[in-house]
């Protein structure tokens, strides 16, 4: 049920236990997030590895785009490539995704 209900687009599930130890009601266990269709990332282009990775450590879009000779608005509209193919428009959870996917460290 989850993974049909991720590749139909949910972005995060729940995983629930049936009841607590004095038998109340339903509480989530844990948030499990969902990470974009399997491959996603494998779309981003060298450059917007490059852009994602300088992200990660922590760097501006101005900063970005100095180290890469870009400028800052150059860096926002990769950001917002990066964050449509990764569905997602939260800054630290491209790098996340990125993260866990090993393309940035």
């Amino acid at each position: 049920a989850a993974g049909a209900a991720l590749a139909a687009g949910a972005r995060c599930y729940l995983v629930v236990d049936p009841v607590d130890e004095d038998g109340g009601p339903l509480r989530p266990a844990r948030r499990l997030d969902a990470v974009p269709p399997t491959g996603a990332w494998e779309d981003l282009s060298e450059r917007e590895v490059q852009v994602i990775s300088l992200v990660a450590e922590g760097r501006s879009n101005r900063d970005v785009g100095e180290a890469l000779g870009l400028s800052a608005l150059t860096v926002k509209s990769h950001l917002a490539r990066i964050a449509r193919k990764l569905r997602t428009g939260d800054r630290a959870e491209m790098v996340a995704i990125t993260l866990r996917a090993g393309l940035v460290s």
